[in-house]
Formats: C-alpha cells, sequence, structure tokens
C-alpha cells in the first residue's frame, strides 16, 4: 500500500486533481476528512478534470447527485446523515455501487460494510484556512493486469 500526498490552494487544487486523475486504479473513491474539510471542492475540481461541464454540489440532503462526464457519468454521495445500512438499501445504494460508473463517496464510514473491494481512499485535511493535504492511498494489489485501468478513464 503506498501512499501519494498533495498539498494545495485553490489556485492549485485543478492541476492537483488532474494529477490525482492519472495515479487512479479504480472508479470507486472515498472522500474522507472532517466537515469543512474541501471534499465536495475537491470533487468539483475533479468534475473540470474530468471535462465535466457539471457543478459539484454537497449531497448532504439528496444523498447522491449525478453528473456528466464525457461517455461516463460520475454518482456523488454524502453518507453523513445515514443512520443505518437500512436506510442505504432503502434507496437502492446496491444499483448504484453495482453500476461500472464512477463512484465519489463522501462519509464512506457509515456504509463500510456496502462499500466495493476495489475503493480508493482520498483523506483531506486542513492544514490552515486556504491550504490543503491531500493524501491518495494506491493499494498496490489492484494493480494487476486483470483489473488495472487500462483504457481511458474519461
Amino acid at each position: 500500500m503506498n501512499i501519494i500526498e498533495f498539498t494545495y490552494d485553490l489556485k492549485t487544487i485543478d492541476a492537483i486533481a488532474a494529477t490525482v486523475l492519472e495515479h487512479l486504479d479504480s472508479k470507486v473513491l472515498l472522500f474522507r476528512g472532517h466537515m469543512g474539510a474541501g471534499k465536495t471542492t475537491f470533487i468539483n475540481a475533479l468534475l473540470k478534470a474530468m471535462n465535466s461541464e457539471d457543478m459539484a454540489t454537497s449531497p448532504t440532503f439528496s444523498i447522491v447527485n449525478e453528473y456528466q462526464i464525457p461517455n461516463d457519468k460520475v454518482y456523488h454521495f454524502d453518507f453523513y446523515r445515514i443512520d443505518s445500512l437500512d436506510e442505504a438499501y432503502n434507496f437502492g445504494v446496491e444499483d448504484y455501487f453495482n453500476s461500472e460508473h464512477w463512484l465519489f463517496i463522501e462519509w464512506p464510514d457509515r456504509v463500510e460494510a456496502l462499500l466495493p473491494e476495489d475503493a480508493q481512499s482520498i483523506t483531506i485535511t486542513s492544514m490552515d484556512d486556504t491550504i490543503r493535504s491531500l493524501k491518495l492511498t494506491i493499494d498496490n494489489k489492484l494493480l494487476t493486469e486483470h483489473n488495472a485501468m487500462t483504457e481511458p478513464k474519461f
């Protein structure tokens, strides 16, 4: 397991998002960080790097937002308000998780038992009011000829 760390601010967030996309080996991203750390802001930068015309907004109340990217889509989840796995099942989380689309998941600990095995973690930490640290976890076990992303990601 390797961890790549980046430091960024709003001036450099788009370049860092593009770099993070180059290091992904999964279409399932788990976003970790405290409230207000900038998870949704970084997701917005990822969408931009993926050539989406959509603007990410926090799905805290809707639980899931859908964004279009060329030839695919992204489902953006915020499980902060989920109190049980039954709640997740009730809105059809399995259908989303079993799709071949991108999954961006905030507060993944709330649905840990349901998460796809090939998920990658992104942890965002506030260093001060404007600087963030991002740690991308790369699981070398997932990088096999069979399951590594070999086609363009977006």
